[in-house]
């Protein structure tokens, strides 16, 4: 009896997979096909299939391969159809053929199989018992549940034609009482671990009643907690999630039943292309799902996002998203997309009504601080030009608060590619990226302060000189030299002034290291600064040591600015002083001596004809 069983099962198995398989030249012949069971499916398979392309001598070998012992093969279905359970070994049996490679099941093939053998049984026991079919759809929903719920869903979410006699799922979906779609509900959270909308949509089509909905609920939980997935820790937290997507899903207001009739049918249509020749626009097709696509796609959305908001609140929510992909694509190396991003937040950021404009600036200072932003600086000086320019470009989107990430690579004893370029970025922000540099100079490590003053010299504006002049008196001569230097390129009177202040303060030794430190390059840079310091100060009062080490410095370094000064400083007069005086005219003419240039020769030549006795008589001994 068992062996008889197995035998119908197989026979009606046979039955359903070739009448899916049968093509338009059988359609003639389908009465008789499905009349009768098979006694070698995969003979039978392959001459039906070359009878469908018109071989008559298969065609006509059809008929001889019917299992004569098993003609009776709709009255074996309609045993079948009887049995809850057969029902079930019927579609274990189709769906098993329709796996992949693997070994995985093929989830879209299994449920048109499983479909087309529920219609085949509804059909015939339509035919010959029709007072029996509310008993073979209930047998129907109790074998689903114990099916691969995956199937069962895909199966619940085909459509039908409204005017088909043979509706195998509206007939399932009345079958399903309470306790069977709790079992179904159950069983597929328990393999899957959440509800999914494709979940909550079978739900709500099989209990669209929200008190049905509640004792369904209440019955899948009891259900679910003698499983694994009911008794771990997580389930409470998970469940309140569950129960909120199952109960409030609804879908309809938001898809059309066309576009949902399409995303039903993706994975039949993805099969039918696998089994065809491919296209040759596929790999153009497969270019658009790589990585760099979807990251350009990824970028375009939320940029567009950020450009339609109008609403505050949802328009910061999407600056940050833009800032957490920001920092995403720094470490993915994507830097031409990073640079996109960052382009649209500065360009918000600046626009003074533009809404999320504060959201925007936030945050790129956030991303100024992160750590990408400080692996992306770190690299400046490994990647190809291409790349650091648009690396400089992202910093100068950012705008000073990239300083921050710049200038952990400021911090070397020996210049470097990555350092000389974070320098040139951080010079470009001006006096902006000034009150930034205060922890490079509070540095313990010498050549960090250095490198700060440095930067502050470059800069050249007025806000470094009181970052600079603590620096003077430093211990480190390293240290002391440089702020020294970076005073001098800073065109501005409290430059000078801090100078001034040094070199009244230092005394023999000492003061003549700040005068060789400003007149060590040679720089005509530093000729205006010496210029002020004689101006303002007491040439022959307390000042005097310091004028005549100016006078001297003025001599070292050739430039018409300075002969000037000399030539104001050598026509002094005075009745008080008379050695100060002198000394004053012999450092000036000496000076002008050693400048030696059109302008000094002049200055000297006129100082020896109209110039007071003492000046003609020092003029006169030097030429």
């Amino acid at each position: 009896m068992k062996l008889m069983k197995k035998l119908a099962l197989t026979a009606t198995a046979a039955v359903v997979a070739l009448s899916m398989m049968a093509s338009s030249a059988l359609a003639t012949d389908a009465t008789w096909l499905t009349d009768t069971a098979l006694d070698n499916a995969e003979h039978y398979q392959a001459v039906a299939a070359q009878a469908g392309k018109g071989n008559e001598s298969c065609r006509a070998e059809l008929p001889t391969l019917v299992v004569r012992p098993y003609i009776a093969g709709r009255v074996q279905a309609e045993d079948i159809a009887a049995s809850a359970v057969e029902i079930g070994e019927l579609a274990s049996a189709v769906m098993a053929p329709k796996c992949a490679a693997d070994g995985s099941p093929m989830i879209t093939s299994q449920a048109a199989t499983v479909l087309a053998a529920f219609r085949h049984l509804k059909g015939i026991v339509s035919i010959l018992a029709p007072d029996r079919l509310s008993d073979v759809m209930s047998n129907m929903a109790a074998a689903a549940v114990n099916l691969n719920p995956q199937v069962v869903m895909q199966v619940m979410q085909t459509e039908e034609d409204p005017v088909d006699q043979v509706a195998v799922v509206k007939g399932m979906t009345a079958a399903f009482d309470d306790v069977r779609v709790a079992q179904l509900l159950s069983t597929a959270l328990a393999l899957e671990g959440q509800a999914s909308d494709r979940l909550a949509t079978i739900f709500n089509t099989i209990a669209p009643d929200a008190d049905r909905k509640r004792r369904v609920l209440t019955m899948t939980r009891s259900m679910l907690s003698e499983t694994n997935f009911g008794r771990s820790g997580q389930f409470q937290v998970l469940w309140t999630s569950i129960e909120e997507l199952l109960v409030s899903y609804n879908e309809k207001p938001y898809v059309s039943e066309s576009y949902r009739g399409a995303l039903d049918g993706v994975g039949g249509r993805a099969e039918r292309m696998a089994a065809a020749d491919l296209p040759p626009e596929l790999p153009a097709w497969m270019e658009t799902l790589g990585q760099n696509s979807v990251r350009a796609l990824s970028v375009t959305l939320l940029i567009d996002l950020l450009t339609l908001e109008r609403d505050a609140t949802r328009a910061a929510g999407i600056a940050e998203d833009m800032e957490a992909l920001a920092e995403d694509l720094l470490m993915s190396g994507a830097y031409d997309d990073a640079r996109t991003v960052t382009a649209a937040l500065a360009v918000r950021s600046r626009a003074p009504s533009a809404l999320g404009r504060d959201a925007c600036r936030q945050a790129l200072d956030r991303l100024a601080e992160s750590l990408a932003m400080l692996d992306t600086a770190a690299l400046l000086g490994d990647v190809d030009p291409p790349a650091r320019a648009t690396i400089r470009a992202i910093v100068e989107d950012i705008g000073p608060a990239a300083v921050e990430a710049l200038k952990p690579v400021m911090m070397v004893e020996e210049d470097s590619d990555a350092s000389r370029l974070a320098a040139d970025a951080i010079v470009a922000f001006g006096a902006a990226a000034i009150q930034r540099l205060p922890s490079l100079l509070e540095d313990s490590r010498w050549y960090v302060q250095q490198q700060g003053v440095r930067l502050i010299g470059r800069i050249g504006r007025a806000e470094g000189v009181p970052l600079l002049q603590p620096l003077l008196r430093k211990a480190d001569p390293r240290v002391a030299q440089a702020a020294i230097l970076a005073l001098t390129t800073i065109p501005d009177p409290a430059a000078a002034r801090a100078i001034h202040t040094v070199l009244r303060a230092a005394t023999g030794e000492m003061r003549r290291a700040v005068i060789e430190t400003l007149v060590a390059q040679r720089d005509p840079r530093v000729v205006p600064m010496l210029v002020r310091i004689i101006e303002e100060s007491e040439p022959l009062g307390k000042d005097h040591e310091v004028v005549l080490e100016t006078i001297e410095a003025l001599g070292q370094v050739p430039n018409d600015a300075g002969v000037t000064a000399l030539a104001r400083v050598i026509a002094r007069r005075g009745f008080f002083g008379r050695r100060k005086l002198r000394a004053l005219k012999e450092r000036g003419v000496d000076a002008l001596v050693r400048i030696g240039s059109p302008a000094a020769q002049t200055v000297l030549a006129n100082a020896a004809k109209t110039g007071d006795r003492l000046l003609r008589k020092i003029a006169a001994a030097r030429r």
